[in-house]
């Protein structure tokens, strides 16, 4: 229980120092590369995001990690990161390994049950993303898509008269199509 609230002026300085210098080096970081880096696009943006303030953080509360080391771990995440989602932009077949498919939970006013238990959904999380979104009936949802970044998406009704195809049958949307 020694020094439960206070070390020294010493540690209490170098942490100061610390926390000043990781901040700005990581908005420096952030700012060269891109968008990206601060996105959760997917579960690798996610991952990337939290081993960046798991390290941020070691380097300015551990007096055994040096500000040069923490910052050249977070910048080879960063490169690591742009590396990946690079070569993901370029290769379906990689992109569809390290990105999480969307998947419908929801249609044309039906809970798909075998979807939701594959994406651990409750049918309360769902009807929370409708009221969120203003539904507030089931025939207002054309699909719910469960998105690769964990979101949930509603897709509302389009007008009658958009919704058929030459042939009178119904359309799925555009954004759907590639879901089937």
């Amino acid at each position: 229980m020694q020094n439960i609230f206070f070390d020294s002026s010493e540690t209490l300085i170098r942490i100061v120092l610390s926390s000043v210098i990781v901040y700005i080096c990581i908005v420096a970081f952030h700012k060269v590369s891109g968008k990206r880096s601060t996105s959760q696009l997917n579960n690798f943006d996610w991952v990337v995001t939290v081993m960046i303030g798991s390290i941020g953080a070691s380097t300015i509360v551990l007096d055994n990690v040096p500000i040069v080391e923490g910052m050249a771990s977070i910048v080879s995440l960063l490169a690591l990161q742009y590396l990946v989602t690079k070569y993901a932009a370029i290769s379906p077949e990689f992109a569809n390994f390290i990105v999480s498919e969307p998947r419908v939970v929801f249609y044309q006013g039906q809970f798909l049950p075998e979807a939701m238990r594959k994406e651990r959904l409750t049918r309360q999380e769902i009807e929370c993303a409708m009221r969120s979104e203003g539904i507030h009936d089931y025939d207002q949802v054309a699909a719910v898509v469960f998105e690769s970044d964990a979101k949930l998406t509603i897709i509302p009704k389009r007008d009658p008269l958009d919704r058929l195809d030459e042939q009178g049958n119904i359309k799925p949307s555009d954004t759907l199509k590639p879901l089937y």
